[in-house]
């Protein structure tokens, strides 16, 4: 028979005394482990198993970092599985972009199915021999069965079960065939399923988070099939024996598996194997407290690196509406959350996404990455391809793409965008392209349009690029208007606007005039001269 109760309970208490967990309010290292990570080792070794049946969202992103951030916190190993046992939802291209993103995001994997390691492999549809060798064993443990039962029937008893308003449920008649029964349909070849057997009587787990939880699952449902008709298994077999054999410590996951982890723990008593230890994390939310779709695009990964938002935006805003740091702050690089990690500070309060705030996230790490010298040549070459994909053959000739040019741009409007997408829009296309001379609104604006440009010019010949302050060229602006008897200083300003860039707003002249530089700015002075 499947082991008792009693057996059960003896392994959970004896696994504790093994690992104590923190007193609430206490801060000594996590489950046993230094809270500085100090050693070559610890021995943490988290997983994060998405299934590839769709591409990866913030809600899994955000799953993935808090496992990447707990191993690297206590020097682990953070490991990629691919769940792919629903071959019937698998989406292609889904599993080679799961780990393209992680990699973008700067969380990658310590073993992948890409990177390899030692308890490979690492997606589940190439593991199908241990899962049935891992069946079988419960099979002849007595602790799972065959079940022969038709899909017919099971519906019939789902049916069934909904006219009598109860949950559906197996009613586990497999379970009580005789070993002749058995015999007998399978030399026949009848299809069959393996099932667990779930015990009576009440498990008690221990979540870091949750802390203790009381189930009875056989109360509740019927036997859950572990093995499928078509040999691959279920989530609740193939979780439990690659936990053991990838030698998983930890098991960090959404909140949605607590109620499954009771038959997880019961099957690994089953085989003899002692559980990790369990951190359910609550769950993410739209700010409104809704689910999180998959249907929601605007949640979907790829869609937000295409929208120009960084990496380290999205690892920011996903940890800043949730617990387990220390303070609540924007900006917080990779390297500070993982240092400010506490996993025995997430409370079980749902975190509310609020989409909105993420330009002004985006914003604070653009800014960073512009202040770096080596990310701002990553940010240079990804604008230089953006603009030439959107201008083409309208840009500036040859300047526009300029490594220096592209740089100056960056400089001046670091702090005022959000994304380098705002760079591409209408409002600054004067940077790219040159735009058509005003003519009809500038001589409606002043009759010493060509007098202020040439005068510009002059100034200009004089200003070596690099060379001088925004607040120096605003007092230049300044000296040079007084010379001007019947143009007011804000109709100068305005004009100059608008030959440069074709707009009545937008960024400051002086600006404009610095991220141009000088050759360019009297190139377009000039067109309102020469007519």
């Amino acid at each position: 028979m499947a082991l008792g109760a009693g057996c059960l309970r003896w392994r959970l208490f004896h696994r504790r005394a093994l690992v104590p967990r923190p007193a609430v309010g206490s801060r000594p290292g996590l489950c046993g482990l230094s809270s500085g990570g100090e050693g070559p080792g610890s021995g943490v070794r988290v997983r994060f198993g998405p299934s590839p049946t769709g591409f990866l969202h913030l809600g899994g992103l955000r799953t993935a970092l808090y496992n990447y951030i707990f191993a690297k916190k206590h020097r682990g190993q953070f490991i990629l599985r691919i769940e792919d046992t629903d071959q019937s939802r698998l989406v292609p291209g889904a599993t080679e972009s799961i780990e393209d993103v992680l990699e973008w995001a700067g969380i990658p994997p310590d073993e992948s199915p890409r990177r390899g390691g030692s308890c490979g492999p690492y997606q589940q549809s190439e593991r199908l021999d241990l899962y049935r060798k891992a069946a079988e064993t419960l099979v002849k443990g007595k602790s799972a069965y065959y079940c022969f039962c038709t899909p017919s029937r099971l519906e019939i008893l789902k049916k069934e079960a909904l006219r009598m308003r109860q949950t559906p449920r197996y009613d586990n008649r497999c379970r009580h065939l005789s070993a002749e029964q058995i015999e007998k349909r399978l030399a026949q070849g009848t299809p069959y399923v393996i099932r667990f057997h779930l015990d009576q009587g009440t498990v008690t787990i221990d979540d870091l988070v949750y802390g203790l939880s009381r189930m009875e699952p056989a109360s509740v449902e019927g036997d859950p099939v572990i093995l499928k008709a078509d040999g691959f298994p279920t989530y609740h077999l193939a979780n439990v024996v690659d936990d053991h054999h990838m030698k998983i410590s930890h098991v960090l996951r959404g909140t949605e598996w607590l109620t499954s982890t009771a038959k997880h723990v019961l099957m690994y008593s089953a085989f003899g194997w002692q559980p990790p230890i369990f951190a359910h994390l609550p769950l993410l939310l739209n700010k409104d407290g809704s689910k999180l779709s998959k249907r929601q695009s605007d949640l979907f990964i790829q869609n937000l690196s295409q929208n120009g938002y960084l990496p380290e935006a999205l690892l920011d805003i996903v940890t800043n509406c949730g617990s387990g740091f220390s303070g609540n702050r924007t900006g917080r690089t990779l390297e500070e959350l993982v240092s400010e990690f506490d996993l025995t500070g997430i409370t079980t309060h749902s975190a509310l996404l609020d989409l909105d705030k993420l330009p002004e996230f985006n914003r604070i790490h653009l800014l960073r990455r512009i202040e770096n010298t080596s990310s701002r040549q990553q940010l240079v070459m990804e604008l230089q391809a953006r603009v030439e994909k959107v201008y083409k053959e309208k840009l500036l000739e040859g300047e526009a793409l300029c490594t220096d040019y592209v740089e100056r741009v960056l400089e001046h409007r670091k702090g005022h965008i959000t994304s380098l997408l705002d760079l591409l829009k209408p409002a600054y296309s004067y940077l790219w392209i040159r735009p058509p001379v005003p003519r009809d609104q500038i001589e409606g604006l002043t009759t010493e349009g060509e007098k202020i440009c040439s005068m510009v010019i002059s100034l200009f010949q004089n200003w070596s690029e690099g060379n001088g302050t925004m607040a120096e060229l605003n007092s230049e602006l300044r000296t040079l208007h007084a010379q001007f008897t019947t143009t007011k200083y804000s109709v100068m300003m305005k004009l100059l606007r608008l030959v440069l860039s074709g707009q009545q707003q937008g960024a400051g002249v002086a600006e404009m005039m610095l991220s141009l530089g000088p050759e360019e700015v009297c190139e377009r002075l000039q067109r309102v001269i020469v007519h």
